[in-house]
């Protein structure tokens, strides 16, 4: 049996086809609006557009959703490292341990574009950041997240409630 090599061009370049091919049709995507720019491992870019039902009252981009930007990039800023694809490949997911968000100027129009590193990636914790600037390139926000890679045994028992 040929072992995998994770962090092979072509392996990683059949991963981000795919990758970009789902990011086309995510119902979540569909629904915030949320679009796949760019993604390589360890870094990915997203965008969104200002759309009024995302609005808090005043008319400004609500936090909320500009957190799922944020949280959607940094995601997939793991994606592509071949510590991820080693783990997933053995039925591994990832989930959430922190995400913090600092908002620097409101939006009021336009796209916002996040853009996501993952310089730290562990065997179970990743550490991400993020900027997201308007069209302009003006930072409207910053963040950072921690990652923990789940392995399937540990998915397997919480889908079955223990």
């Amino acid at each position: 049996m040929t072992e995998i090599d994770y962090s092979s061009p072509k392996f990683i370049e059949t991963q981000r086809q795919d990758l970009i091919e789902s990011a086309k049709d995510f119902p979540f995507f569909e629904l915030m609006g949320i679009e796949l720019v760019e993604i390589e491992p360890g870094r990915a870019k997203m965008r969104m557009a200002w759309r009024k039902d995302l609005c808090q009252p005043a008319g400004i981009l609500h936090g909320g959703a500009m957190a799922s930007l944020v949280d959607t990039s940094v995601a997939h800023s793991i994606l592509l490292t071949a510590r991820y694809l080693q783990a997933k490949a053995k039925g591994a997911g990832l989930v959430s341990v922190d995400l913090r968000i600092k908002y620097l100027r409101p939006v009021s129009s336009g796209l916002v574009i996040c853009e996501a590193r993952a310089p730290r990636v562990g065997r179970q914790i990743t550490h991400t950041t993020a900027v997201v600037s308007d069209a302009d390139g003006k930072e409207v926000a910053i963040g950072d997240s921690i990652y923990m890679i789940v392995s399937g045994e540990q998915l397997q028992k919480k889908s079955a409630g223990r």
